[in-house]
């Protein structure tokens, strides 16, 4: 299903005109994350952005942009651990496998 999709949509690549954290944020958490496609894009790059802003200054980064930097990772995939299973045709689920 990944490679229908990476074929429908291209492979995921950082785009231009990311700030020094976002590039840091990008390399760190989207590079990695090899379940994503172009598709995402619009997320990723909004995720690295909000990143970087709350690295910047986390005491003024608001509570409402903390949830909106924790939807995108859950949008992407990088809040769900069976996405980092060491075996990637292995996941396995905490309620419901065992």
């Amino acid at each position: 299903m990944v490679e229908e999709t990476v074929a429908s949509f291209g492979k995921l690549e950082r785009p231009r005109g990311l700030t020094r954290d976002a590039i840091a944020a990008w390399k760190k958490y989207i590079e990695p994350a090899g379940w994503l496609d172009g598709s995402r894009e619009p997320a990723a790059i909004a995720f690295c952005e909000l990143w970087s802003e709350f690295r910047r200054s986390p005491s003024a980064f608001p509570a409402s942009k903390h949830g909106q930097l924790r939807a995108y990772m859950s949008e992407l995939g990088l809040t769900d651990e069976r996405n980092r299973a060491d075996e990637p045709d292995k996941q396995t689920d905490e309620f419901f496998d065992e």
